[in-house]
């Protein structure tokens, strides 16, 4: 019996392991904080997200640490409208995604939990496990890179963030 439940708990963690992938967490680059009150005033608008479970902000380097509820569908274009109301910017944002032997290459577009990603001047190689990745979309890079990256690529669904009916998210490793 006791073996019983030694193996069944085992296949519970191994189950819940297996279908829990998902974005974890976020690290947002806020520009233009100067102050506490900066610093407060932007937790304050991220913490209105629902699918945010904790903040760790970093005044020191501007970076905000976000860690995500489990199973809540999370929208990155929500973190910048609040980074904005807050009266700020996002100059950097890298999220936290867990892949299972997914195979990548330039230009490779991946859908990944309802959402399109765009990997863009990266190198063959296949992801395992939790991976930063980089989103350089307009609007969540300085606009100098924005104008690099759209150099880099003929792919039209970088300028316009949209490939077909599906909203693209551009990523980088």
């Amino acid at each position: 019996m006791k073996i019983f439940k030694i193996a069944a708990a085992i296949a519970a963690l191994l189950i819940a392991s297996h279908t829990s992938w998902s974005q974890t967490r976020a690290e947002v680059q806020v520009s233009g904080l100067t102050c506490s009150m900066c610093q407060l005033a932007t937790e304050k608008s991220l913490k209105t997200l629902g699918f945010i479970g904790e903040i760790k902000p970093n005044l020191n380097t501007g970076v905000y640490t976000l860690i995500f509820k489990k199973g809540q569908s999370v929208d990155l274009d929500q973190i910048k409208s609040k980074v904005k109301s807050a009266g700020f910017s996002v100059s950097k944002l890298v999220v936290t995604l867990s892949f299972d032997q997914v195979a990548i290459s330039n230009n490779f577009h991946y859908r990944y939990e309802g959402k399109l990603y765009h990997f863009m001047n990266v190198a063959e190689k296949t992801l395992d496990g939790e991976v930063k990745l980089t989103v350089i979309n307009k609007d969540f890079i300085p606009a100098g890179d924005f104008k690099k990256y759209a150099a880099q690529t003929t792919y039209s669904c970088y300028k316009s963030g949209v490939m077909g009916k599906d909203k693209v998210v551009h990523v980088t490793i």
